[in-house]
């Protein structure tokens, strides 16, 4: 396997990883996923789901992400999207979803990535992934 690329036509989520919530537990802080996150995860799983590779990926890769989020009436198709969620909170959570979804052993294996948000007339998430050599 070289290469793995795909569309996933979709809303992106725009909740983030970062969102988790804390609370005490024993005396200890306990992290935990919001109802929303828990929604976000079910979703892009259940799309990741569909892509998944036969066999995990065991070396490092290139990740490359375009996020498409709807563009409405203010901006043009391509444009690129400005405005929150930052790249770096959306893609936490999308290679989380991905190591859960096994595309690869831990997403540490990631050592190279791509990642651009615009606002789109077919909104959804582009990914590819390159093992490198």
């Amino acid at each position: 396997m070289k290469e793995i690329e795909f569309f996933m036509a979709m809303d992106p989520p725009t909740v983030t990883a970062q969102e988790h919530k804390i609370t005490v537990i024993n005396g200890r802080p306990v992290f935990y996923d919001t109802p929303e996150i828990k929604n976000a995860k079910l979703k892009l799983c259940g799309y990741l789901a569909k892509h998944k590779p036969r066999k995990r990926i065991e070396t490092g890769c290139r990740l490359i992400t375009r996020w498409c989020f709807p563009k409405g009436a203010a901006h043009a198709d391509g444009e690129y999207r400005i405005t929150k969620p930052d790249t770096d909170n959306l893609q936490k959570l999308l290679k989380d979803c991905m190591t859960l979804c096994n595309f690869w052993k831990d997403d540490a294996l990631v050592a190279s990535e791509l990642v651009e948000k615009f606002w789109a007339d077919i909104p959804g998430i582009y990914i590819r992934i390159e093992v490198l050599s």
